[in-house]
């Protein structure tokens, strides 16, 4: 008798272990600029936490373990993303790394990812570099690159009469990169067209008066701008004081997202080509669903940080399950060439640059009781745009 009830004893305390490990968080590492550039990134965090009280109240991940993303701010700079990838990996014991913004910052960890052999799903940084030059095994992209954006606003560029074009980008890879694209992409579209100038402010620095006035001295027909945040405040005011925009097309990189257009407020430019997030007009039911519960748990309009946020956790809650484990090797061969849907529709990680075909929308700004938005607008899958297999053979060289 004392033997069998030791051994109720042994299998209510191997239950109980069980249950105890089952109950264990799947821990993600969150890096992001969050006192850098928080019109984006803050938005961003409400969708993730959005998402992640989603999940949990669903039953969680990996058969009922709740997802807990560990979050860091990395402060704009890659030595600062590289402490704190050190720090969650190492201490929190995270199973993977997520996010990051700027496309500098994103680089480093996806370095940090491939030596460290930790996977990391680059949340929102652009760089083509860090799914095609740079890319390696460890790093997947969420958000639609600098060259899917860039090819799409290419493409309406090129139905314009303007043959001589501007451009202005941030002087770091995002802005380089976009340039280099919109040009490459153009010319081959319209070989008539020429470029008669080009400003490479510092990021977050824009000297917006000589700049405008060295943009209207090469009397452009066009304008190409790849500003944001503080730099793209300035840039409309001052241009549009000093007549930049009157009579000229203007074709603008990320302008259409709430997270920029909110800011301009009454100052928001009409007519300008753009890629963004037109939130209020989009009616599907798991958009319709996402932005009632964003607005019922943070009494505000989402963002375009907002959706990204979200479907990152999305994607993460995908791969869990799919890859059934933490390990590195595992969630590697669930990340390629996984599918899941989101509010902004079906998505897929391609196996061939682990980049993922979510869009992006395109359309024109316009005015409308003292606030910005967009009009005209379609969505643009990345599939549409995103090169083919034996293209990206040469564009990752690494493999």
């Amino acid at each position: 008798m004392r033997l069998k009830g030791l051994a109720v004893v042994f299998a209510f305390a191997a239950g109980f272990a069980s249950a105890a490990h089952a109950a264990e968080p799947v821990k993600v590492g969150e890096i992001n600029s969050y006192s850098r550039i928080p019109a984006f990134t803050l938005p961003y965090r409400n969708g993730w936490e959005l998402a992640v009280e989603q999940i949990n109240a669903a039953g969680g991940v990996l058969n009922g373990r709740p997802l807990q993303i560990v979050a860091r701010d990395d402060a704009g700079t890659p030595e600062q993303a590289l402490t704190a990838a050190n720090e969650l990996v190492r201490r929190e014991k995270v199973a993977l790394l997520a996010g990051t913004y700027l496309s500098n910052v994103g680089l480093a960890v996806s370095d940090y990812a491939a030596k460290h052999k930790v996977v990391f799903l680059a949340s929102e940084p652009l760089t083509d570099a860090l799914t095609w030059s740079n890319g390696n095994p460890y790093t997947f992209r969420l958000r639609p690159s600098t060259y899917v954006q860039t090819a799409i606003l290419a493409r309406e560029a090129a139905k314009l009469p303007a043959k001589r074009w501007a451009t202005i980008a941030p002087n770091y890879e995002y802005g380089q990169a976009a340039v280099r694209n919109f040009k490459e992409l153009l010319k081959a579209a319209r070989p008539d067209v020429e470029f008669v100038g080009e400003q490479w402010p510092a990021l977050f620095k824009l000297d917006a008066g000589p700049t405008v006035e060295a943009l209207e001295q090469t009397k452009p027909d066009a304008v190409f701008n790849v500003t944001f945040s503080s730099d793209l405040s300035k840039f409309v005011r001052e241009g549009t004081a000093r007549g930049l925009f009157k009579n000229r097309a203007v074709v603008s990189l990320l302008t259409g997202e709430p997270d920029y257009l909110v800011p301009l407020g009454a100052e928001t430019p009409e007519g300008w080509i753009v890629t963004g997030y037109p939130w209020e007009a989009i009616s599907t039911p798991a958009h319709d669903a996402f932005v009632a519960a964003y607005r019922a748990k943070f009494h505000e309009d989402p963002r375009m940080g907002s959706l990204v946020g979200y479907n990152m956790a999305l994607a993460l809650k995908a791969a869990l399950n799919r890859a059934g484990s933490t390990k590195s090797a595992d969630l590697i061969r669930a990340l390629k060439g996984l599918s899941f849907d989101s509010p902004s529709g079906p998505i897929t990680f391609r196996a061939a640059d682990h980049q993922s075909t979510m869009g992006a929308w395109v359309g024109k700004t316009a005015l409308e009781n003292g606030r910005g938005k967009m009009v005209d607008w379609r969505y643009v899958d990345g599939s549409e745009v995103l090169p083919d297999a034996a293209a990206v053979k040469k564009l990752r060289p690494g493999e």
